[in-house]
């Protein structure tokens, strides 16, 4: 009876360290696969942030500017989360906000959003026309390279505008793809262990606290 009864504690016993053991392999596997999603955050957002500031380095190299992207802080990170036009209008959220899109295989929507913007900027009639009809390949057409998810009726309202293109002729196709932008993917991007990541605060060491 007593061996019965040691067998038991001693089996338990191993019971409760394997469980425990499996615990902690199952902390260390979850440790690691957010240093690995993290990590391959900030490669993808090196890679735009270091395309976004090349791009700009030769448009402004005439008049000898150079821009740095420069991660923000806790604080600046966090009013992003107040409205999705303050995402899109931080060079560093921007790019994040990419780099989030092209996670989830839908980059084309926030390119498309650029271009948009790009194209409502210009002013020569000639570069409005060619750039109307680059869009339309580029985003519009069935089985464009970057197809965007519109219905039929606004594609055909865009075939007809761009032969004659004026600043309005992809307005619609803009607000509808802003829109899956803020309702989809903006929530789960604010959502994601990159972004939250970025607002997290720095502790303050005792060391820092009495200097």
């Amino acid at each position: 009876m007593q061996s019965a009864l040691f067998l038991a504690v001693r089996h338990g016993g191993r019971t409760e360290r394997g469980s425990r053991r499996r615990s902690e392999l199952e902390e260390a596997d979850k440790g690691r696969m957010k240093r690995t999603i993290i990590k391959d955050w900030k490669t993808r957002l090196s890679y735009f942030l270091q395309n976004s500031s090349n791009s700009n380095k030769r448009k402004s190299k005439k008049a000898g500017k150079h821009r740095n992207y420069f991660r923000p802080s806790p604080e600046e990170a966090q009013l992003w989360s107040e409205a999705f036009d303050e995402l899109l209008a931080n060079k560093y959220g921007l790019a994040a906000f990419r780099a989030f899109l092209k996670s989830e295989f839908c980059e084309e929507n926030i390119e498309f959003w650029l271009a948009c913007e790009d194209f409502k900027k210009t002013k020569s009639p000639q570069k409005l026309t060619s750039k109307a009809k680059k869009i339309y390949n580029d985003f519009i057409e069935k089985e464009a390279p970057k197809e965007i998810n519109i219905d039929f009726q606004t594609k055909n309202m865009i075939a007809q505008n761009i032969q004659e293109a004026t600043h309005t002729c992809f307005s619609a196709a803009q607000k509808r793809v802003y829109s899956l932008m803020e309702n989809n993917s903006y929530p789960r991007f604010l959502e994601s262990e990159f972004y939250q990541e970025l607002c997290k605060k720095t502790p303050i060491s005792r060391a820092a606290q009495g200097t």
